[in-house]
């Protein structure tokens, strides 16, 4: 009998060992629903993305924390959703950089014309100690950015007259994102510069209140801009990366567990989200031009006279992004590109 006690209180000690043990790891996730403002449609490849990056939070937490997008700017646009964000009353938001240089001006230098050649250039300074320097900076404006995704290179419309140097621009009214340098690139380029928010862009070229805009391929397609515009133009003037930024308020109640499955899945979207971006860019621009957009290359010639007469932009408006600032991403640049 005394040998069947012990065993027995040997066997609930070990069970009781195995469910004390098995409470942490319980406990590390709670059951959370993380709500994501998105300016485009879920057909945008930044839907790809949240969608990896959601299988990936369901899988890790085990069904706890749930990934729910809003789409089309329901949440309010770039700027409102990011300061939603900021005060903690939504959790996460998708935005370019532009929005914030209001705020963090430094991040000014990705609106710079002309700064990246290529993908590869801007994964590589990204994803990089410029990317982590610049993350760095948010915690202190109440974001924390998950990850470098991406809107990529930006390209013109309009609906006037082709363009195919500096000079058509000229009195062309140009919506453009909400920040001074879009605003002074394309008024240097003889433009019109109206600063609207991205969900305004359609009925502004629709009632003609605008004459054309910039965006990458995929947006220009996913937010069917070619109903109202005539003539697409090959500029590739700006790279714009998005950041997926989380509440600073939200993430501090979080557990450490839970901060490092979100980023550690937000990576695993940064993978989807760029690759499919890459892929459709190029179907993006074939499709625009079976639904009538006329497709204008810029002569390389014409492409260097454009560049030289923005390069005052970055003079300019070196002041407010900061030397520092500067000399850190054309520093990389430089390293980057083994000159």
């Amino acid at each position: 009998m005394r040998m069947l006690i012990t065993r027995t209180s040997i066997t609930a000690a070990i069970t009781a060992a195995a469910l004390l043990a098995a409470v942490p790891a319980n406990a590390q996730f709670q059951n959370r629903t993380i709500r994501v403002s998105n300016g485009v449609s879920k057909e945008h490849p930044m839907g790809n993305g949240l969608a990896a990056m959601g299988a990936c939070t369901l899988e890790k937490t085990g069904g706890k924390m749930k990934i729910q997008p809003y789409w089309d700017g329901a949440l309010g646009n770039d700027l409102t959703a990011t300061q939603s964000v900021r005060t903690g009353s939504l959790e996460m938001v998708l935005t370019s950089t532009a929005p914030l240089t209001s705020i963090i001006p430094a991040f000014g230098v990705f609106d710079l014309p002309f700064l990246f050649n290529d993908e590869k250039e801007a994964d590589q300074l990204l994803d990089g100690k410029v990317g982590a320097w610049f993350s760095d900076k948010l915690p202190a404006v109440g974001a924390v950015n998950l990850s470098w995704w991406e809107n990529g290179f930006r390209h013109t419309t309009n609906s006037r007259r082709p363009i195919t140097k500096a000079e058509d621009f000229s009195g062309v009214k140009m919506r453009v994102m909400q920040n001074n340098i879009f605003i002074d690139t394309f008024k240097e380029l003889g433009s019109n510069a109206v600063p609207l928010a991205f969900s305004e862009i359609y009925s502004a070229l629709e009632t003609r209140t605008v004459d054309g805009q910039e965006n990458p391929f995929n947006n220009i397609e996913n937010m069917k801009f070619y109903e109202v515009q005539k003539y697409l133009t090959l500029t590739k003037h700006a790279y714009s990366p998005t950041l997926v930024l989380f509440s600073k308020k939200v993430w501090d109640g979080l557990s450490p567990e839970e901060q490092n499955v979100l980023k550690e899945c937000a990576a695993v979207g940064q993978k989807e989200q760029r690759k499919v971006n890459r892929e459709k860019a190029e179907v993006s621009l074939t499709n625009l031009k079976s639904q009538g957009m006329q497709i204008n290359e810029i002569a390389p010639e014409e492409m260097a006279r454009m560049r030289d007469k923005l390069r005052v932009i970055n003079d300019r408006h070196a002041a407010s992004i900061g030397r520092e600032t500067l000399d850190l991403v054309f520093g990389e640049l430089k390293r980057i590109r083994g000159n």
